[in-house]
């Protein structure tokens, strides 16, 4: 059809018929124009700058796997993720990160690089994600990952390392994860990891090396979350008991570093044979009598209140000249002679420490160390603060006498109550003078009253002696008051004086049964 349109003539059916041969020949040209713009449109499709021998998406490179003994030249500056790993690279160059502004993740495992140049990554501030495993580095230098102020992991095991500079990590503040396991490792500067604990330090993996002597002293320094991540199992270490006893309080504190890998954690118990490793928390038995070390006491408690001065001190024989001090607050900050940056916490030259004025937020341990030398800690003491409010002046009683005293008052209320009710009608209560006029409240206390009137109603007949009374069943009520009649003429041979009463106008407030009243 469309060389119908490009060559009306020679297609036309009105034309005269040529031979087979002349029309593909006449064809021929087209076919080309037709072919050419497609295989120019997949050219164009290919990503800009991708090298042949790599993988290339919107923001990935991999070039894994390729025998490559460089890297490539030409790479997308879109790459968040460069995966060069199972290489033979041997070394890499000054700034050679410089075209991919954005990357975040780095592979560079499984190649043969030795060392890194002074600028290897000055053009990575992004990077978060570095793995440098299984290649042939034999140190980790200062100036090898200080310019990567945005690293989070860092990926180092089964290399050849045998030392650590002591400020390797000073600079990486966001570092989270640190893998130097299964190198040859010695001795490491676990104090220049103390400041990392209070960034974001969790992770740091010495297992597997041969590592002869853990600082105790040094380690129980680190901020427990350091702690709580670092692993040190399937290492050379001598037996002793200080370390016996900080793997068992760890254990006992659920410390992932040792509760994951309980049965890996080996100790040399001589020199002189190689091969004498032994599972000491495994079988612990060995370590029965170890006794609790300094790390294993419990820190003094010392309360005050707030904004009282403080002064702590740890009683020390070392000479003070070639000795310096340092304390590590409840926050895991350190504090070195002169103090902290604002001077609320003062440190002398003898070793003591200073709290101006104490808040609350000045509660906790602190742990008093002495530093020998760049690689020898010794602690002091730990001091327990507790910072606490003044009482009110008005509080005079406890709580447990304030409640003492409340029981108390409730008893006596009670047995008032039961014994000692006050009558309702004060007036009719009092017992009235002899010869004085009759109280007239109601029937019921002319009746229960053992004193006879003095004079005679016209109804009531009057006996000094004992009598009783009898009162007889209800006779009427009259507008819902209700009338009382006592016995009528009843009369005893022995006394012939008998009270009759007989109330018909008085309202009385209870009525009585036939229990006879006696007098």
């Amino acid at each position: 059809r469309a060389a119908q349109k490009l060559l009306p003539g020679t297609m036309s059916p009105r034309a005269p018929t040529d031979p087979l041969w002349l029309r593909m020949a006449k064809l021929l040209p087209l076919l080309l124009q037709l072919c050419a713009p497609g295989r120019a449109s997949r050219t164009s499709s290919l990503p800009h700058g991708c090298p042949t021998t790599c993988i290339c998406t919107s923001d990935l490179l991999s070039c894994s796997r390729q025998k490559l003994q460089h890297v490539p030249r030409a790479l997308p500056p879109t790459a968040t993720t460069l995966d060069l790993s199972h290489n033979v690279l041997t070394q890499l160059h000054d700034r050679w990160l410089a075209a991919l502004p954005h990357l975040e993740s780095l592979y560079i495992s499984h190649n043969q690089i030795k060392d890194l140049p002074l600028q290897a990554f000055h053009n990575a501030s992004y990077l978060r994600h570095l793995d440098m495993s299984s290649n042939h580095l034999h140190a980790v230098e200062t100036h090898y990952f200080d310019a990567l102020v945005s690293l989070e992991e860092l990926l180092l095991y089964n290399n050849r390392i045998t030392r650590v500079a002591e400020n390797a990590f000073a600079k990486l503040s966001g570092l989270r994860k640190v893998y130097l396991s299964w190198n040859n490792l010695t001795t490491f500067p676990f104090h220049a990891v103390q400041g990392l604990g209070n960034y974001s330090l969790r992770t740091l993996d010495l297992s597997s090396n041969s590592l002869r002597n853990i600082p105790v002293e040094e380690l129980a320094a680190l901020p427990e979350n350091i702690r709580n991540g670092l692993y040190l199992h399937n290492n050379p270490v001598r037996c002793s008991c200080p370390l016996y006893l900080m793997l068992q309080r760890w254990k006992q504190r659920g410390f992932s570093s040792v509760k994951d890998f309980f049965e890996e954690h080996t100790c040399k118990v001589s020199d002189n044979v190689p091969r004498s490793l032994v599972k000491f928390l495994k079988y612990s038995h060995i370590f029965e009598n170890c006794s609790a070390g300094p790390e294993e006491e419990h820190a003094v408690p010392f309360p005050v209140t707030v904004d009282q001065t403080l002064l702590l001190t740890c009683n020390t024989s070392l000479p003070a000249m070639a000795t310096t001090y340092m304390w590590i607050s409840p926050h895991h900050e350190p504090i070195k002679h002169p103090g902290n940056s604002n001077r609320s916490l003062e440190v002398y030259h003898n070793g003591s420490l200073k709290i101006a004025v104490a808040k609350p937020w000045h509660s906790g341990v602190y742990v008093g160390l002495a530093i020998n030398s760049p690689h020898n800690f010794s602690r002091l003491c730990e001091i327990n603060v507790t910072v606490h409010y003044p009482k009110p002046d008005g509080e005079t009683f406890s709580t447990g006498l304030t409640t003492l005293l409340g029981c108390i008052v409730s008893l006596v209320l009670v047995v008032i109550y039961l014994y000692l009710t006050p009558c309702r009608c004060l007036s009719c209560c009092k017992r009235p003078a002899p010869l004085s006029p009759p109280q007239e409240c109601s029937a019921q206390s002319s009746i229960l009253s053992t004193t006879p009137p003095a004079t005679d109603g016209p109804n009531r007949k009057v006996s000094a002696n004992k009598h009783v009374v009898f009162l007889e069943p209800l006779r009427e009520t009259q507008n819902g008051k209700i009338r009382l009649a006592l016995g009528e003429d009843f009369s005893d041979p022995k006394h012939p004086k008998v009270l009759h009463l007989k109330s018909d106008t008085e309202s009385i407030s209870s009525v009585f049964s036939d229990t006879p009243i006696v007098s």
